[in-house]
């Protein structure tokens, strides 16, 4: 996989440098002579066009889609993030703690309810408990999480060529409620937002 993300770079690239870069992130293990083929260029130029792109920062690094569950990272949680005080040292201080957690694949910036939206991944609920208690609630200026369990991730499907396992592109998130009790411990019952507060 690719990783390109927002910025604008149409003024210095043409149609083939996006049919590349559509390929590419799609089929980042392909070969530089199926890639030129398939955008209708020789080998030679493809591979001067594709170094040139990672080159300048466009192509920014190349990606192994790792199933969370083999990993122990079964269970992924959405944690919208509340902050005390908005001083540029609090911020700072928290976007410095934030980023040493592991168990945190992506910290959002966001508009909105929340300051922070974070991506959580661990092995199941109750070390996201864990993990929230003893970790994510004791980090700088946090005044509140709110955490949702995801039940399922759709991808896109991968066409043109063998993608990976359909496991791996439709990963369900099942929360403890299907395995026979809700994260309150009731059977049957759903849980919503998981609601937590800390004050100064």
């Amino acid at each position: 996989m690719v990783e390109i993300h927002g910025a604008q770079y149409s003024a210095n690239m043409d149609d083939i440098d996006r049919s590349i870069l559509a390929t590419l992130e799609k089929h980042g293990r392909i070969s530089n002579d199926e890639l030129a083929a398939r955008v209708g260029l020789s080998p030679s130029p493809c591979l001067r066009r594709v170094r040139r792109l990672e080159q300048t920062g466009v192509i920014r690094g190349y990606q192994a889609l790792v199933d969370p569950a083999a990993v122990g990272r079964g269970l992924r949680v959405f944690a919208g993030v509340r902050l005390i005080r908005h001083a540029r040292a609090d911020v700072v201080a928290f976007e410095r703690a934030v980023i040493r957690l592991p168990e945190i694949i992506h910290t959002h910036h966001i508009t909105g309810n929340y300051d922070y939206l974070l991506q959580v991944e661990v092995a199941d609920l109750p070390a996201y408990e864990d993990f929230h208690a003893n970790r994510l609630a004791t980090l700088p200026s946090v005044a509140s999480v709110t955490s949702y369990v995801t039940m399922k991730t759709l991808s896109p499907v991968q066409t043109g060529a063998a993608g990976p396992p359909r496991s791996a592109r439709r990963r369900l998130r099942i929360g403890a409620w299907q395995r026979g009790r809700s994260a309150e411990g009731w059977p049957g019952k759903r849980p919503g937002p998981l609601r937590h507060g800390r004050t100064a």
